[in-house]
């Protein structure tokens, strides 16, 4: 049962009418997360504005979806896993052997696996990397700025995370669930 109440589009005025309206027009719908969000126009646009600036990096979109499938499976977010899952799969076109690796940090790309096992870190250590960590990035390649994307990336997915599962957030894609919260 969901603990905070998502609003309704048809009921949605002001500042959170508008978002709504931005939405909708991109995505042909408005998701529950954003629907539940929409009690606070500032958050909402907060989150919107963010994953938007961030879509525009270097690091690129499908790198993103696999970050937040590292993430979400770290914070054991059965909403967000199953988002980025569709999202990855159905828009980007990420196989479902990839979303799966992303889950758990890994990739058939070297690259990218050690930017998802960055950001499993960052999220297990809550920030405090060291220097061999970060290191690895940079020998993988990654610029200063595409790992200050990669860190972008995670706090917002772990944003997205703890709303989610504060929230009890009605999953409005298929559903995917945690594979500790799976097996319980």
């Amino acid at each position: 049962m969901t603990r905070l109440k998502a609003v309704n589009p048809a009921e949605a005025a002001g500042k959170t009418k508008e978002l709504f309206n931005g939405i909708e027009n991109k995505l042909g719908m408005v998701p529950n997360m954003m629907r539940t969000m929409g009690n606070s126009p500032a958050l909402l646009e907060g989150y919107l504005n963010l994953s938007s600036a961030l879509g525009k990096g270097t690091i690129g979109a499908k790198t993103g979806e696999l970050i937040a499938l590292a993430v979400a499976e770290s914070n054991h977010c059965d909403y967000c896993l199953s988002a980025h899952t569709f999202i990855g799969g159905k828009l980007l076109g990420i196989d479902a052997a990839a979303l799966s690796a992303a889950r758990e940090g890994s990739s058939g790309d070297a690259k990218t696996a050690t930017a998802l096992q960055f950001a499993k870190t960052i999220v297990s250590k809550k920030g405090a990397v060291n220097d061999q960590e970060l290191n690895a990035l940079k020998n993988a390649g990654y610029s200063e700025g595409e790992i200050g994307e990669i860190i972008g990336h995670v706090a917002l997915n772990v944003l997205t995370n703890y709303f989610n599962i504060t929230a009890a957030t009605k999953i409005d894609f298929p559903l995917v669930q945690a594979y500790e919260t799976a097996m319980v």
